[in-house]
């Protein structure tokens, strides 16, 4: 008997000012640019053929005004969840990471090589993320089993769920690439999921 499969998109939010001057965002709630907004146009012409059962968003404006213009292509409604924000970056939101560098040079040099439970001043550790948010998207797929899924997110979020579904080391987790307005697949059959496809931007060069 062929077992059911559910598939989740999952989609980084557009560009925003902050991401051009690399700064840390967290759960600082930045707007898209004018370039983030049409590259959510783009992402949502490129996901307009899909047979979209619901769509879900970080409650983060970049996020869900992301959604917001793809669910338009599916006339239909966005349902926002907080366990999909971004990593808290505490007293690093804000900054460059130039600035970062200089101020907390260590912890930076922790951060990149063993972000798992590194937990930065005043924020939370990938580990927390990781739980919250994979467990925000198992329960998404519980609900809509059989469905095609649209969840808006960040990109460390976005990671961290990868991690968590696929097992991977969660101090791998730099090592997987997220542009803004990237798609990435998950095909889950009962409670195991395969990547179908990682980090797409081809949407942006048509």
């Amino acid at each position: 008997m062929t077992k059911m499969m559910t598939k989740v998109i999952l989609v980084r939010h557009g560009i925003t000012a902050w991401n051009d001057e690399r700064r840390y965002q967290g759960q600082v709630d930045i707007p898209l640019s004018e370039a983030g907004v049409r590259q959510a146009q783009q992402v949502a012409l490129r996901l307009a053929k899909e047979r979209v059962g619901v769509i879900y968003a970080s409650d983060l404006g970049r996020a869900a005004h992301t959604a917001q213009i793809i669910a338009e292509q599916h006339q239909l409604p966005v349902t926002l969840l907080p366990s999909l924000r971004e990593i808290n970056f505490g007293q690093w939101e804000g900054k460059t990471f130039a600035e970062l560098r200089q101020c907390y040079a260590k912890e930076v040099q922790d951060f990149f090589c063993m972000p798992a439970d590194i937990v930065i001043p005043e924020g939370e550790s990938f580990r927390q993320v990781k739980e919250r948010a994979s467990a925000a998207i198992l329960d998404v797929v519980s609900k809509h089993a059989g469905e095609t899924i649209i969840a808006v997110s960040h990109g460390g979020t976005i990671r961290a769920i990868l991690c968590a579904v696929l097992d991977l080391d969660l101090n791998k987790l730099w090592s997987i690439k997220q542009e803004n307005t990237a798609v990435s697949i998950l095909e889950f059959y009962d409670q195991k999921a395969f990547i179908a496809l990682l980090n797409d931007t081809h949407h942006l060069m048509l």
